[in-house]
């Protein structure tokens, strides 16, 4: 796992001194290795930077910026499937200098071009710069494990792993943007393309980008959506040939994520999702694997108890940590610079123990994250289906609906007199407009409404799109169900989950893979 980060500068204003001061911002990202390549050329300045934390080929044959004939890249990630790759591009006549992914992808690039992503399995942010074309190209995976931020203003384009890369530069506007900020206050998280600051982006999950470094024109386009596979007719095949397939594909996609050169562990809360990894991991193994968790001393919160039976049942080398207040408080300081912009998820508290847990001992982790949103496992799902069929069977409910704004909070006043009425009220009245479980489960999980959204930042909130809005994309035969998990796949998964989990590990250099998102 990586840091990356690099410049397009048409004004010619950027050295490469500035270049390293971004790169080495991600040091934490990466403190085994660094590399820089700054070249002027004759409209602009293109430079690449990238921090290496050393997973495969731990030599100085894994080095970055690496290039091949006119192509130099940097990247971020890890591509499970590099062997076979390799053994293809060897049938075509390509050598070899390391054992590393990163010198595959290259070369894959070198003869397929952007058509090569297809071929790639794994999580990755990469940059490869064409000297020939005169292009640069951004590439993110498929489900946006890993993150890539871009910034454009005034002749200057910048990319990078995280946002504080880009503070380095003199010339980066730190402008707060309101919608990022409004999107924010909705949802506790900013979904993509949107950061909190103007002209500062992040690159689509299934994207690529690529830049002209003559005109500083760009293309975004899509190499994959989930969406595309959702709308597929299900297979027509017994529910026991598809419990062997599940099991197929999941032993498969965690034994591609073990393949490193460091030691590897694995997050254990103890629920069916890391319970089922650690189990087909451990189950292939005579040696024990390491598994970490994060238990409370409030019954009410705490599953370590059951992480632990399932480590004893299991037979793995388990460690365990129970969180303080002390610990608590003492993490608080460091999340606004762990996180760069705004992000409510209490839950960056343990996920940020648990990584400094395992770090101690192993250099990789899996999760087990995704499995709810493609398993169907958040409760929420059948909150949305009961409130959507309770409210459904109110008499002329938009009507009603409309009525009941004659008592909202701002114009009685009730907030004041009944506790959380301007809540309730306002979760209720969007619960009950909406014309779908869809938009109740979107409507559940505000955490302000675009009318106190308006009131807190003191301006008209426009109608923001994300990727929440894609339900009329989603095949009409689909269930509200499938329907759900497609949109939490897209949106609270890949700017919240993996968001949180990839800051969190990358805070104290663990590289954290994700085998229940493999993209088969």
């Amino acid at each position: 796992m990586c840091g990356i980060a690099g410049i397009v500068d048409y004004n010619g204003k950027s050295t490469e001194a500035t270049l390293k001061r971004m790169t080495d911002a991600l040091y934490h990202r990466g403190p085994d290795d660094g590399g820089y390549y700054f070249k002027e050329l004759e409209r602009s300045q293109v430079g690449l930077g990238h921090r290496r934390l050393s997973i495969l080929d731990l030599s100085r044959h894994g080095h970055q910026p690496m290039a091949f004939d006119h192509l130099t890249m940097v990247y971020n990630g890890e591509v499970y499937n590099f062997i076979e790759i390799r053994t293809e591009l060897e049938k075509l006549g390509y050598n070899f200098e390391s054992n590393s992914d990163t010198e595959v992808i290259l070369k894959a690039y070198h003869q397929w071009g952007a058509e090569a992503v297809h071929r790639f399995n794994g999580m990755f942010a990469m940059a490869i710069f064409d000297s020939q074309k005169k292009t640069l190209i951004l590439i993110r995976d498929r489900a946006g494990v890993k993150p890539l931020y871009w910034y454009q203003k005034d002749g200057l384009f910048m990319f990078a792993s995280e946002l504080k890369s880009f503070h380095q530069h003199p010339d980066f506007l730190k402008e707060l943007d309101r919608d990022g900020l409004a999107l924010f206050l909705q949802y506790g998280y900013i979904p993509q393309p949107y950061t909190i600051f103007n002209h500062t982006y992040k690159l689509q999950a299934g994207h690529f980008l690529e830049l002209d470094t003559n005109s500083l024109k760009l293309n975004i386009q899509k190499y994959w959506d989930v969406i595309d596979y959702y709308n597929q007719p299900k297979l027509d095949i017994s529910e026991q040939e598809a419990i062997n397939e599940t099991e197929r594909l999941l032993k498969s996609a965690c034994e591609y994520r073990m393949v490193a050169d460091v030691p590897v562990g694995v997050f254990l809360s103890g629920g069916y999702d890391s319970s089922v990894v650690t189990a087909l991991l451990q189950s292939n193994r005579s040696e024990k694997l390491k598994t970490f968790s994060i238990g409370f001393n409030d019954v009410r919160f705490n599953e370590a108890q059951h992480a632990k039976k399932v480590a004893e049942y299991l037979g793995t080398d388990h460690t365990e940590y129970y969180c303080t207040q002390k610990d608590a408080l003492e993490i608080l300081p460091s999340l606004p610079e762990i996180w760069d912009e705004p992000f409510a998820d209490k839950s960056v508290i343990p996920t940020t123990l648990v990584s400094k847990l395992a770090r101690e001992q192993v250099a990789v982790s899996l999760s087990a994250d995704g499995g709810d949103e493609i398993f169907g496992g958040y409760e929420k799902y059948t909150q949305a289906a009961y409130y959507h069929r309770l409210f459904d069977k109110i008499p002329a409910r938009h009507l009603f609906a409309k009525s009941l704004k004659c008592i909202a909070p701002e114009k009685t006043g009730l907030d004041l007199i009944v506790k959380n009425f301007s809540d309730k009220y306002h979760r209720a009245l969007s619960v009950m407009a909406a014309n779908s479980q869809t938009q109740v489960m979107q409507n559940l999980q505000k955490v302000f409404f675009d009318n106190e959204i308006s009131i807190i930042l003191k301006y008209k909130v426009p109608k923001l799109v994300t990727d929440f809005d894609m339900e009329p994309l989603l095949h009409t035969d689909l269930s509200s169900l499938d329907k759900m998990m497609a949109i939490d796949f897209k949106t609270y998964q890949l700017d919240d989950i993996l968001t949180k989990v990839d800051r969190a590990t990358m805070s104290v250099s663990l590289e954290g893979r994700e085998p229940l998102l493999d993209y088969h």
